[in-house]
This record gives C-alpha cells, structure tokens and sequence, in this order.
C-alpha cells in the first residue's frame, strides 16, 4: 500500500490550545519487502531534493541528510552501544538521539561475535543491509537537530524513517514537535507483516519547523542481543533515516522583539543610573 496526501492534525489539546496542529504532507507505505516501500521512500527523497548520491556525511545536495547505519564502525555495534551524538559528532549529520532507556544499539556485522538483526533472524530484515537500529530497554527514540558538527541548536523541515516488523496497528508511532517544543505532528506506522518493512515521512510544506521527532516503536524492548523486554508484545527496529537539511534555528519575529524591548529598557536603566555631571 502507497499512500501520499495531506494529513491536517485533530485541534491541539481539542480544545486548549488556540490553533490546528500543522498540515504536512505525508509519504507512507508498507509490506512485505524492500520493493514494497521504495517507491515511496523515493517520492520522499525527491520532494525533499538532493538527488540519489551521497556526499561526505550522508549529505544529498545540501538539501537531505540520510543515515543508513552501515557505516558504523564494528567496535560500536551490538553488544556494544552507539553514543548518542555519533550522527552528530564522530559523523556529523546534524542528530543527537535520546531515549528513557538504557541508549542505542546498531545490529552487528555478519561474522562477528555478536549474532546479526539483534539475535532475532526470524523478525527482522534490512531495508539496507546489513545493519538495523533500536533503542535498549525502550519503544522511544527522540531525535534532536543541530547545525552539523555543532552543539547550535536547528530545526528541519522534514523527517521520515523505515520501521521493522510493524505488526500491530497502533504501537508504532511518528511525531513532530517545533522549537517550542508544541507538538505538531503525529502519525502511526503502517502494518507490514512479520519482518515487513514500513515507510513513514512528512515535509513540512508550510514553513513548519521541526525540532525534535519522537519514534515509538512497537510495545516491547529489546534488552539485549536475543532478549526481550516480555515474550508476548509486538517487537519494532528500525533502519534508514532521512531528513531535510538542518538549518539553524531562527528565533521568531516576537522573540526578536521583546529582545530588542530588553535591550532599549537596559540601555535606559543604565544611563539613568550614571551620575550627574
């Protein structure tokens, strides 16, 4: 199933906040393979632009920023964690993740001492192999965007993301918060299947600014590499990001005012108090 349109948010709150959520539009699909998705995923690279090739860091044309998480180095792979910055740090592309869990694993390479997709060969397949991505002792991985290589706060204008194993509607979810950190954005994943694939992504076409995304995936955790957090709820992993170039955050035309109110009123206190004379 493809499905690309506009998707306007229920009243903020329903009734406690003073405007609509955002209307975004929404690229979404899922089934049981890579090629089930594709297309969408495609139509989302090319509303966003940069074209098909990587560039250093995971840049398309300075417009896109994608990871894929197959060039993270073995040493920071299952069992061992991912920090939290790598993506902005070590490879900077512009996101720091956290999580109420325990922090992030990356599925380790074919032939190592840890077993491939997490331990669980029988759930999970890559959109791009060989390595797919969780956070530990959590279904939540927030993303926060910053101007890449810097700790200067950004905003982008559109996120989108491949989930794993979705096979429960309504566990798996997407949600977009602005610099205020007003949510204005949620979505669930679509149904795949047993180790299906699901494509969900909006671009902001209203000069919406998005600063941090929240990704719940599925009811259980994995704990470790073959151990889950129960035996019984739906399990979801995730592989590719891809987003629009992050830019630096600009503050409001309001904010800028009452800062320059605050300067004036600053400059007046000081000269009042300078003595006569």
């Amino acid at each position: 199933m493809i499905s690309i349109h506009k998707s306007a948010g229920v009243l903020a709150a329903l009734l406690l906040a003073p405007s609509a959520w955002a209307t975004l539009l929404t690229f979404e699909s899922a089934g049981p393979d890579a090629t089930a998705i594709t297309a969408t995923r495609d139509a989302f690279r090319s509303t966003v632009g940069g074209g098909s090739i990587a560039g250093a860091d995971g840049s398309f044309g300075g417009l896109r920023r994608e990871i894929n998480w197959d060039g993270v180095p073995a040493g920071l792979t299952d069992p061992n964690l991912l920090p939290a910055d790598f993506f902005n740090v070590t490879s900077p592309r512009g996101v720091v993740f956290s999580t109420p869990g325990s922090g992030f694993l990356v599925s380790a390479n074919a032939g190592g001492v840890s077993p491939t997709l997490f331990g669980f060969p029988g759930d999970f397949q890559t959109f791009s192999a060989q390595k797919l991505f969780t956070a530990v002792n959590s279904n939540i991985t927030d993303v926060r965007f910053f101007a890449p290589g810097t700790t200067i706060a950004a905003t982008t204008s559109a996120f989108g993301a491949i989930f794993v194993d979705v096979e429960v509607a309504g566990l798996s979810r997407m949600e977009f918060f602005d610099d205020s950190d007003a949510l204005i954005y949620a979505r669930d994943v679509l149904v795949a299947g047993n180790q299906g694939l699901s494509f969900l992504g909006a671009v902001a076409t209203g000069g919406e600014k998005i600063s941090r995304v929240r990704l719940t995936s599925g009811l259980n955790t994995i704990v470790a590499n073959g151990l889950l957090g129960n035996p019984n709820d739906d399990v979801v992993v995730m592989d590719d990001f891809l987003y629009a170039e992050p830019s630096r955050a600009v503050p409001e035309p309001a904010a800028l005012a009452l800062a320059g109110l605050g300067l004036v009123c600053g400059l007046i206190r000081r000269r009042q108090r300078r003595p006569a004379g």
